[in-house]
């Protein structure tokens, strides 16, 4: 029994058994990454720079930090918010759109 349990480890497998199957697994590996991963980042950041190039004065921006503001004035780089009678200035990249407020919110607000 030992002896044929040591015949079987000690064989090596048949040559060209198991290649294409490796490479369809490695290959598929990378196809559910590229599917899950990348393709929604890329997708994520093409409206983030469409946001950034259509922005304009009067609309409301979160900042990355999570103020909440009205663009006033902005440039090439950066923009000008108001919040709260204070004015701030940030880089455009720093931006996103501010969500429109749900009943809850304001409920949970007032």
């Amino acid at each position: 029994m030992l002896d044929l349990f040591a015949r079987l480890t000690l064989q090596s497998p048949a040559p060209g058994e198991g290649g294409l199957s490796f490479f369809l697994l490695i290959g598929g590996m990378f196809l559910i990454m590229y599917l899950f991963m990348i393709r929604p980042q890329v997708k994520k950041q093409k409206e983030a720079k469409t946001f950034r190039e259509g922005l304009k004065k009067g609309d409301k921006v979160v900042s990355i930090g999570g103020i909440h503001g009205k663009v006033v004035d902005m440039n090439e780089r950066t923009v000008l918010i108001q919040v709260d009678g204070a004015k701030i200035r940030v880089e455009k990249t720093a931006l996103n759109p501010a969500g429109e407020a749900s009943e809850e919110d304001i409920k949970a607000n007032t």
